[in-house]
């Protein structure tokens, strides 16, 4: 089931596909072409049954699978998983899941039926406490990282998305680590996606994710910080702001935001002992 952690500076699988249309102004109309990111269904079933479908790019399918099946809490680790294949549809793709008996009891409870679109990681949840569950503390996660490579790490990230530089309007997350910087990029259309595949990587390698911080193209939300809690990571970096209550929620879980990182400087938002300039 595994398989090597792609390096990022890696060619991805380009998942684009090329239209024509126009270019229209108030003096001209002319032709124009150009290459738009594809989405396509993916459903997660487990032991037969169907929990969720998610609009994703249709890359990296098995990292999004296992990195979406850990952190909305349908498996704890890769050794929950008996068998696990990919199946195409020419209406989307199915990522099977055959778990071991004791871990298809417990998740009984956790399934639901879920579309999830690409702007929102919280589609098809329920109940308001799903929606805004407590984030698992990672307070004592030991993390270090120097105010320049905070800095420089949404540049470098920018320089491992092909998929981003073929179509753009596509989010990216990497993994970047004290002493070894970016080790690992996934990219998609939805930014929740691109961690799920992101964790998904890690989980098959056996990373650690509080080995490092995420690095996203995005604004910080709330699902981005449950799901990055959920795996045990103590940071997140990120070219955009967060939202108010995702620097509530990090702030509870005793996460590191790091936010709004341009032109060598950032913001830190929450528990800012773990940077040192």
């Amino acid at each position: 089931m595994t398989a090597p952690l792609r390096h990022p500076t890696a060619p991805a699988h380009f998942t684009a596909h090329r239209h024509e249309g126009l270019i229209v102004s108030a003096d001209e109309v002319a032709p124009h072409s150009r290459d738009l990111a594809e989405e396509t269904p993916v459903a997660m079933v487990f032991d037969g049954s169907s929990a969720a479908v998610m609009m994703a790019s249709p890359s990296d399918i098995e990292d999004f699978a296992f990195g979406f099946a850990r952190t909305e809490g349908f498996i704890t680790s890769f050794d929950d998983v008996r068998e696990f294949e990919q199946v195409a549809h020419d209406s989307g793709i199915e990522a099977r899941f055959w778990l071991h008996e004791d871990r298809g009891a417990a998740i009984a409870s956790r399934r639901r039926a879920m579309a999830g679109p690409i702007g929102c990681g919280l589609c098809g949840i329920d109940s308001l406490e799903q929606a805004l569950r407590h984030p698992r503390d990672v307070s004592d996660v030991a993390l270090q990282f120097r105010a320049a490579a905070i800095a420089a790490a949404p540049s470098d990230l920018a320089r491992h998305q092909p998929l981003h530089d073929q179509c753009r309007a596509v989010h990216a997350a990497g993994f970047l680590c004290p002493d070894h910087g970016l080790i690992a990029v996934r990219e998609d259309v939805g930014r929740h996606n691109a961690l799920d595949k992101l964790i998904g990587a890690l989980l098959r390698q056996g990373i650690d994710p509080a080995s490092g911080a995420f690095v996203m193209t995005s604004r910080i939300s709330v699902d981005l910080v449950q799901k990055a809690a959920e795996v045990g990571s103590g940071m997140i970096i990120a070219v955009s702001a967060p939202t108010s209550h995702a620097v509530r929620l990090a702030d509870r879980a005793g996460m590191t935001l790091a936010a709004s990182t341009r032109g060598g400087r950032f913001a830190l938002y929450t528990h800012p002992h773990r940077v040192c300039a």
